[in-house]
């Protein structure tokens, strides 16, 4: 009786085929720059496809990341393990019931899931997830800087109707691995100017955000620190291990990273990666580092998707991530942005801290039936994530106080409203400010951000055993404050406090208190007539430029040390 009840079951959902929906119909599926079509993939060619499992009270789950993360509340820093999220977000019985049959039937096989339940991995070829997944056509792609080659649909997929209360969206479908947005500027050129320093070194930075050679980990706690790459880009020991010989002497560090997770292949080093575990490093000196790696990549697969199952799987994790991807909002399907949102609150409510850079092109610029409007980015632009924005020195030669990098991402999100947090500071903001850009070129209602900033332009990287100078963007801003917050954790950790955890809602509380503020410079928009790529600009207090300003590191210390 069981077996004809499972036979109908699958019977059921297949004939339920012909009765479909799209799970993200918004999703941008055009190529972007720098890819070219290889044509159809090979029929018997495996794939690995990830399925977004509906989970279950996201409402509890948002009161708790509340709780846990304001200072005011009883609730404040005791945080939920991993055990305790999956029990609360674990898909319905139902659900897994429902998707498990459902793939059975299609062929699929060596599927594996994450401790909390809602991701499902499945292999399969490249015919049955042709069936399985009705209007897709696979299609082999190469493109990046290193000639990555993935397996894409340039068309939409559907599901059976049947599926809709059980899958948010399918992973590996279209969207494409990330670019990096990191730039060489040419050497600034200031007439007779004896020059302090000639670009950012881990002590110019410490030197600006007054960190002595005492401030680094203790090496006696079991602090750690993280940062994730996605692009197919590695670092190497050895280039590390030279940027600590040439940069490093003045302070204690670690010599190696202590764990890598994903793969690290032995290609060339990239600057991004070099960059991100460089000045993590130096600048959370001697604190234990692991970098997530591409991890787990296959051409089928997303990396940023793939880290996130990684979150969901791994009980210990470092207490700080830096991550320096964004994508355009628009370009998202509202869906898997959603979806992404949750993974953040999953980690919020486990204490946290998930850094993002706020992004390389200011306001960022679109164009919607020739009216132009500013272009947010995701994830920058998730209420649960601290995003960071980027400074320049007011003198290029001088460690001097800090305006705007032009370049420094910011605005307000199109997708997400203001969260309560924040409410006071950006009516402050849109209140007071002498510069706002037309209404109509931003959401003042949604998300803003970035929280914070940090030096992003003019630093000095090793990669390939060769110092690189003037390298600039948020992905330098990023670890930075990243490594300064692992410090801080350190001094909570030997004083008995939990970590920071989700950081947003103490900062804003404290009103940037610790922290440098950044009054002086905008940063660029749309290159038309209305605004003259002129986007927001920094002013006293949170702007949409630097956030709330740039580390003051035993200011911020204080403010931050205590429960």
């Amino acid at each position: 009786m069981g077996l004809t009840a499972c036979l109908l079951g699958l019977l059921a959902l297949i004939v339920a085929g012909k009765c479909s929906y799209s799970p993200e119909p918004d999703q941008q599926r055009t190529l972007p720059p720098g890819w070219a079509s290889l044509g159809r993939a090979d029929p018997e060619e495996e794939l690995i496809l990830t399925f977004a499992l509906r989970q279950q009270n996201l409402e509890r789950l948002s009161k708790l990341v509340q709780a846990v993360s304001d200072p005011r509340s009883p609730r404040y820093g005791k945080y939920l393990t991993l055990e305790d999220v999956a029990e609360l977000v674990r898909p319905s019985p139902l659900t897994l019931r429902t998707v498990q049959k459902w793939l059975l039937a299609a062929g699929a096989w060596n599927c594996h899931s994450v401790t909390t339940q809602d991701f499902l991995t499945c292999w399969m070829s490249v015919r049955q997830a042709e069936l399985l997944l009705s209007g897709a056509e696979f299609h082999r792609y190469v493109g990046g800087p290193t000639k990555t080659h993935v397996v894409r649909s340039p068309r939409p997929y559907q599901l059976p109707k049947a599926l809709a209360p059980h899958v948010d969206f399918v992973g590996g479908l279209h969207r494409f691995p990330p670019t990096s947005s990191l730039r060489q500027r040419p050497e600034p050129q200031v007439a007779g100017t004896i020059g302090l320093h000639l670009g950012v070194t881990p002590s110019v930075i410490r030197e600006r955000y007054n960190l002595t050679a005492q401030d680094v980990g203790s090496g006696t706690t079991n602090n750690s620190q993280a940062c994730a790459q996605f692009l197919e880009q590695y670092f190497h020991d050895s280039d590390l291990a030279e940027f600590m010989r040439l940069f490093g002497g003045n302070f204690a560090h670690q010599e190696s990273v202590a764990r890598v997770v994903g793969q690290q292949g032995r290609g060339r080093a990239g600057i991004e990666a070099s960059l991100d575990v460089q000045y993590l490093m130096s600048a959370g000196a001697n604190i234990s580092t692991w970098v997530y790696s591409s991890p787990g990549r296959h051409e089928s697969q997303e990396p940023f998707l793939q880290w996130l199952l990684l979150l969901s799987n791994e009980s210990a994790l470092p207490p700080v991530h830096t991550v320096s991807y964004g994508d355009d909002e628009d370009s998202l399907s509202s869906t898997y942005i959603q979806r992404v949102n949750t993974e953040f609150m999953k980690a919020a409510a486990r204490g946290l801290t998930l850094l993002f850079a706020s992004g390389d092109s200011g306001a960022g610029c679109w164009s919607t039936s020739g009216r132009h409007q500013f272009r947010p980015s995701f994830p920058a632009s998730s209420p649960y994530v601290t995003t960071v924005g980027g400074t320049s020195f007011q003198n290029p030669f001088r460690v001097t106080s800090e305006i705007v990098d032009y370049i420094s991402g910011g605005g307000f999100s199109n997708v997400f409203p203001r969260p309560s947090y924040q409410e006071e500071a950006v009516t402050q903001f849109l209140s007071s400010s002498p510069h706002l850009p037309p209404s109509s070129y931003f959401n003042a209602s949604g998300r803003a951000y970035p929280d914070v900033a940090a030096l992003s332009d003019g630093y000095w990287v090793v990669s390939n055993h060769v110092p690189i100078p003037w390298v600039s963007g948020t992905s330098a801003s990023t670890p930075v404050f990243g490594g300064l917050l692992s410090l801080i954790n350190e001094h909570r950790i030997l004083s008995g406090h939990p970590p920071l955890g989700f950081l947003n809602p103490r900062l804003y509380q404290q009103r940037g208190a610790g922290l440098f503020d950044v009054t002086r410079g905008c940063h660029e928009s749309c290159l038309n007539e209305e605004v003259q790529g002129q986007g927001f600009c920094s002013g006293p207090g949170w702007d949409p430029v630097t956030g709330w300003g740039t580390p003051n590191f035993p200011a911020l210390l204080k403010t931050l040390i205590n429960p």
